[in-house]
């Protein structure tokens, strides 16, 4: 019963931030650019400002599918943000080249990210199978002689699912420093006025937002799986 609070809490709260962000960005796609400049346009122009000349920005289907791919260097930007004029695209586009150019100038924790991330890959996809096999096989195996079960496929799993939350805490400082270096670009080139510098701000806040939630949650599922391994162990 407590997993599933902290599962519906951990949810309720995502949805509350991911509704907000949308309608964020809804407000602020009304925050027409004064120079004109599309998604497109503002992150070619970064990109150049910061002498980047081998990244290649690219439109991609979806909502909200906005990236960059340090495998192929390529900003990838969703159709609306590619195409629009606005002040939300502006923070989408900025933001995104923000990770280029952490690539660019060997940015720690996006390369302790990236490192993570083949790793996570692997763990996100077996150790739920894990962390409940290892629950059968704990009560299963406990016993007069071994009151405690055997823990350790269950303490494989939990460790597993540290691998995936220290990818979650790992992440937030790459978006917020892609997000500060977008800021500081928009607001000292003059690309934005101040009335749409706000908007990108805010803009930006929310989506970071989105991070911390699930930082939040995932440790909280940590520590709920470290608490019955540790509680199978004591007992």
């Amino acid at each position: 019963m407590s997993y599933y609070i902290i599962i519906g809490i951990s949810m309720l709260v995502s949805w509350w931030v991911s509704s907000r962000l949308k309608s964020k960005f809804e407000y602020y796609s009304n925050v027409h650019l004064r120079n004109g400049l599309s998604g497109k346009e503002v992150a070619e122009k970064m990109l150049r400002d910061n002498g980047i000349n081998n990244v290649q920005v690219i439109s991609v289907p979806g909502q909200l599918t906005d990236h960059y791919n340090p495998a192929d260097k390529t900003v990838n930007l969703s159709e609306g943000v590619y195409m629009q004029r606005n002040a939300a695209a502006a923070a989408v586009a900025a933001h995104e080249c923000g990770h280029a150019v952490q690539h660019a100038v060997g940015y720690s924790m996006l390369n302790l990210r990236s490192k993570l991330v083949p790793v996570v890959n692997i763990t996100s996809n077996l150790m739920q199978f894990i962390l409940i096999a290892g629950i059968g096989i704990m009560a299963a195996t406990r016993s007069i002689e071994d009151p405690n079960g055997n823990t350790a496929v269950l303490a494989i799993g939990v460790a597993m699912f540290a691998m995936t939350t220290l990818f979650a805490f790992v992440t937030l400082p790459v978006e917020y420093d892609a997000s500060n270096r977008a800021m500081k670009w928009l607001k000292d080139t003059g690309t934005v006025t101040q009335e749409e510098f706000v908007g990108v701000q805010d803009s930006l806040k929310w989506a970071a937002r989105t991070y911390v939630v699930a930082a939040i949650g995932s440790l909280a599922q940590l520590l709920y799986w470290g608490s019955l391994l540790l509680g199978g162990r004591r007992n």
